[in-house]
């Protein structure tokens, strides 16, 4: 069999860079750290740079492949691996809910597409209650977003929704060069790890993803005008908020309080 055929080329319209740097594969592995008992999911494998040292590490193994011709490749070179389940599927619709064994929890990971990160993040979050914790391979602007603190310019949307789901931090630095082909943008790995108590206290996340996208549409006006439509200025104050400050100074924990107040004005 060909080189050729045993590794198609990269599809743009998947977003595809395949991993094949093995010191920064040694390194994800070890950052990873599966154990013998735990069942693992890894999103898009592609080539299967981490699939074999996790299937010699982990119980069990499911991967989630959307490109077809990737699929026979993967049956193919781990077809003597019983640990190993491959599903031919698009993860950002993928139930991980039914890979569920007994009262087990899944870890999962992947070098996920630039193109579908965000959607996927979510839905995944979406059946938190099934997930362990995730490490991801991330085009290294996003990383940052999700670990921003307030007063920091990455600091945003996607900060302020993963961090009051999730434990989030900034493993390391990827450069371009460990991939094929090389993408024009540095990746990172991001560690999260979903909250049993949720920053700020349990909120409706679609409530509080309203009133933070509301914030940051107009990121350089003050909270009372950008939010002036939604909550008061008494309301601003009440949850410690200066009505002249930015959506990039509020914390986590003011925008979950600022939706209930939100929320409890919108109820009557």
């Amino acid at each position: 069999m060909s080189k050729q055929k045993l590794y198609p080329k990269a599809r743009k319209r998947f977003g595809q860079n395949f991993l094949h740097d093995q010191s920064v594969i040694d390194d994800i592995i070890a950052a990873i750290d599966a154990q013998p008992t735990q069942h693992l999911v890894e999103i898009g494998p592609g080539r299967g740079a981490l699939t074999l040292p996790l299937l010699e590490s982990c119980r069990d193994l499911d991967v989630v492949e959307l490109d077809r011709d990737l699929v026979p490749i993967l049956r193919d070179r781990f077809t003597s691996f019983d640990n190993l389940n491959i599903h031919e599927a698009d993860a950002l619709s993928f139930d991980y809910q039914a890979l569920v064994k007994q009262q087990e929890k899944l870890r999962v990971i992947g070098n996920l597409p630039y193109n579908i990160t965000t959607p996927l993040l979510f839905h995944l979050l979406e059946q938190a209650q099934c997930i362990d914790d995730m490490c991801f391979m991330l085009q290294r602007e996003v990383v940052e977003r999700i670990c921003a603190q307030p007063s920091s310019k990455r600091y945003g949307r996607l900060s302020i929704m993963l961090q009051h789901q999730c434990q989030t931090e900034l493993v390391f630095i990827v450069p371009p060069e460990a991939f094929d082909p090389i993408p024009k943008v540095e990746s990172a790995i991001v560690y999260l790890r979903p909250l049993a108590n949720r920053v700020g206290g349990t909120i409706d996340l679609q409530a509080l993803n309203k009133v933070v996208t509301m914030a940051f549409t107009k990121r350089r006006k003050t909270m009372a005008n950008a939010l002036k439509s939604m909550v008061s200025t008494s309301d601003l104050v009440a949850v410690g908020i200066v009505p002249e400050q930015r959506p990039e100074t509020v914390s986590v924990e003011q925008f979950v309080s600022l939706t209930r107040a939100w929320l409890e004005t919108e109820n009557g």
